[in-house]
C-alpha cells in the first residue's frame, strides 16, 4: 500500500495560530504562572512552540497516554504510559494536546487530573475534530484549528511514528 500527504495546513499557519493562542493565554493568566502538562509524544512541537509565545511564568511537565497504538483508529482503552513528574496540587495547569477527536483520551485523564486538586485545569490543543466527539464532558479551551474528519500527521503528529517531523499538518492518504 503507498502512502501520501497532502498539506492541510502550512507551517506560516501553524505558527500564526500558535502566536495568537499564546498571546491569549498570556492575558487570561496575567499575573499568574500557568502549569503546561504536555501530552507526549505528539503534544511535543506544540507545547514547545506555545511555551515560547506564553509571556508569563510557564512551567512544563509530560505524560504519556496512549488509544491508537500503531493503527489510526482509537481503541477506546486509554493507558497511562508516563505520569507526571511532579504534583499539580494548587497549580493552573494547561494540558496541551496536538489533536482532539473522539475526546475519549481527554476525558479519562481530566478526571485523573483533577482529582489531584489543581487550582484550575484547562485544555489547549492544536486541533479539533468536534464531528467526532463521542464524550460530552471534554471542553476545548483554547484551540487551533477545527479540521475535518481525516487522519493528519505532521507537526508532531504520527502514523506508525513517522512522519512526525513534517513541519505542517498534512491528509495521510493510502493508495494501492
Amino acid at each position: 500500500m503507498q502512502e501520501s500527504v497532502s498539506v492541510l495546513l502550512s507551517e506560516e499557519e501553524l505558527d500564526d495560530k500558535i502566536r495568537e493562542m499564546g498571546a491569549q493565554i498570556s492575558r487570561d493568566y496575567a499575573g499568574r504562572q500557568v502549569h503546561l502538562i504536555c501530552v507526549l509524544k505528539g503534544g511535543t512541537f506544540f507545547m514547545c512552540e506555545l511555551a515560547k509565545r506564553i509571556t508569563i511564568p510557564v512551567s512544563i511537565d509530560f505524560m504519556s497516554v496512549s488509544s491508537y497504538g500503531n493503527d489510526t483508529v482509537s481503541t477506546g482503552i486509554v493507558r497511562i504510559i508516563k505520569d507526571l513528574d511532579k504534583p499539580i496540587e494548587g497549580k493552573d495547569v494547561i494540558v496541551v494536546e496536538d489533536i482532539i477527536d473522539t475526546g475519549r483520551t481527554l476525558s479519562y485523564l481530566l478526571k485523573v487530573l483533577k482529582d489531584r486538586k489543581p487550582n484550575s485545569i484547562k485544555l489547549a490543543t492544536m486541533l479539533d475534530k468536534p464531528d467526532r466527539r463521542v464524550v460530552d464532558d471534554v471542553n476545548v479551551d483554547y484551540t487551533g484549528f477545527n479540521i475535518p474528519d481525516e487522519f493528519v500527521v505532521g507537526y508532531g503528529l504520527d502514523y506508525a511514528e513517522r512522519y512526525r517531523n513534517l513541519p505542517y499538518i498534512g491528509v495521510l492518504h493510502f493508495s494501492e
